[in-house]
């Protein structure tokens, strides 16, 4: 069985993140994929996030209505952190490393399962500077989402260096829009390029924050969450 992993902070989750994984379900035949909210990043460790419960109780809303989607709690804090009562944020909280969050999923799957790590762009280019990132290519294999303006040896550069092509063989890949498989001796990697939805969480906060409407970002029961529980308005 074909099995999807989305990691993110989902602060907050919007239709940008579930197109994503649809696109990927579709070309790839995933029988069902987890949206694993993260605990802290440890790349946004130096700035503040909303608290897990309400991140994760956003992605349960956004994830209902589909059986194949499943709000998973794989990064869920063992202890609840204090929350500053203004802002409804955490900080200081250890972070959450990916390639401990595939190993622990793929202790609940089938020897014979196959996993997808689902992410973006824009997050795959930081991939060399991510904890133990050449053991995550040995777990999984990955599903890139590019957007226009992006090569295939952008994808390929972006690899730690023990797994990265030589110079000379991404260079004529430099003109080619990023597409299609990059199959490596230690990594494979599947580019989804059919899915641009250009939505910023950082966008939907802002506006939140100004009250202006979210409604075209967010489905309604996210929007009604955010709404009712005064995320995003201070801070």
């Amino acid at each position: 069985m074909k099995i999807g992993l989305f990691g993110g902070t989902f602060d907050p989750i919007h239709r940008g993140h579930t197109a994503l994984a649809a696109a990927a379900r579709e070309k790839f035949q995933l029988a069902r994929i987890y949206f694993v909210t993260a605990n802290i990043p440890p790349h946004k460790q130096k700035q503040p996030v909303s608290a897990f419960f309400h991140r994760y109780a956003m992605v349960a809303l956004a994830t209902a209505s589909d059986k194949t989607f499943l709000p998973s709690l794989l990064e869920a804090p063992e202890e609840t952190p204090p929350i500053d009562p203004r802002s409804k944020k955490v900080t200081n909280v250890l972070p959450s490393y990916s390639i401990d969050t595939i190993r622990r999923l793929k202790k609940l799957l089938k020897p014979a399962d196959q996993l997808f790590f689902l992410i973006g762009i824009d997050a795959f280019k930081d991939i060399a500077t991510w904890h133990k990132s050449e053991e995550v290519f040995s777990e999984c294999e990955f599903v890139v989402a590019s957007r226009p303006g992006y090569s295939l040896a952008d994808v390929a550069n972006s690899l730690p260096e023990t797994i990265r092509p030589a110079a000379h063989i991404t260079k004529p890949f430099e003109k080619q829009a990023a597409s299609g498989d990059l199959v490596l001796p230690r990594a494979t990697l599947h580019i989804l390029d059919s899915v641009h939805h250009a939505i910023s969480a950082t966008a939907i906060r802002q506006a939140v924050h100004s009250n202006r409407p979210i409604a075209k970002w967010v489905d309604a029961p996210v929007a009604d969450y955010i709404k009712k529980t005064g995320l995003y308005k201070t801070g």
